[in-house]
């Protein structure tokens, strides 16, 4: 199937490793190029090897919650690669706990990183894309169903996917998609370091792929096929909705 990627350029954040890597090594494999930021120089440099160098991919060292980061993005790919077609924003997750153990300070980083940073980008991406871009967020399951320990984000994320309804509403005249995309369990940093929390790791993992219908924790290659497909040209027709990869391991719909 081809999904018309082929010289289309993507940006994506928080993408030196898991989720977002994976989304961009797919495109990257179907023709596109992209650009990817991150706060970790080393990492960054890592991955655009991974992706076959300055031909593929372009990185940027940057923190979403710096204002500038946005546009710094957009012109990176308009100067590197002469257009943008569309972006994948993704941000680590953030702190476990409780949403009553959490700080006021914690509650004010998520905020900043989680949801403004994530705002913040939908609209200088979308102000900068053309007819037929796309937009689409790594949000989680807890947008539907909160997870037990990650108070933070079952606060900000279903705001999050609300908000991005909100933007594809106003920017579907345009001709401009807003979706989400709802991760479960993908063997990514992020979860290995919450296994480890758990002081046995093994077992750990073993009980969560038990919770998961498929029985087993997914790949994060297979999370990037189906962002670089809502990215792609022919998923056209979807936008404003919170897509689940996850292994059936939702139980709304």
């Amino acid at each position: 199937m081809d999904l018309g990627l082929a010289d289309r350029v993507y940006v994506l954040t928080g993408a030196s490793r898991g989720l977002g890597l994976a989304t961009a090594q797919a495109l990257v494999a179907d023709g596109a190029r992209v650009v990817i930021s991150s706060r970790d120089p080393e990492k960054v440099g890592d991955a655009v090897e991974r992706l076959g160098g300055p031909r593929h991919a372009v990185g940027v060292t940057a923190d979403l919650t710096d204002p500038d980061t946005p546009r710094e993005l957009v012109d990176t790919a308009t100067e590197r690669f002469g257009r943008l077609d569309g972006a994948l924003i993704s941000v680590g997750g953030p702190a476990p706990g409780t949403a009553a153990s959490m700080t006021d300070d914690q509650w004010r980083s998520a905020f900043e990183t989680v949801f403004l940073g994530s705002l913040r980008a939908v609209r200088t991406f979308a102000a900068a894309l053309p007819e037929g871009g796309a937009i689409g967020l790594v949000l989680s399951t807890s947008v539907k169903a909160p997870l037990s320990g990650l108070g933070l984000s079952n606060g900000l994320r279903p705001g999050l996917a609300m908000a991005a309804k909100d933007m594809a509403d106003e920017y579907g005249p345009r001709g401009i998609r807003v979706f989400g995309i709802m991760p479960g369990r993908f063997m990514t940093d992020r979860n290995r370091e919450l296994f480890r929390m758990t002081g046995d790791p093994a077992t750990a993992a073993a009980e969560a792929a038990e919770r998961i219908p498929v029985r087993r924790i997914g790949e994060p290659a297979e999370f990037g096929t189906v962002a670089a497909f809502l990215l792609s040209p022919a998923a056209g027709y979807v936008t404003g909705c919170v897509v689940p990869v996850d292994g059936g391991s939702l139980r709304a719909l």
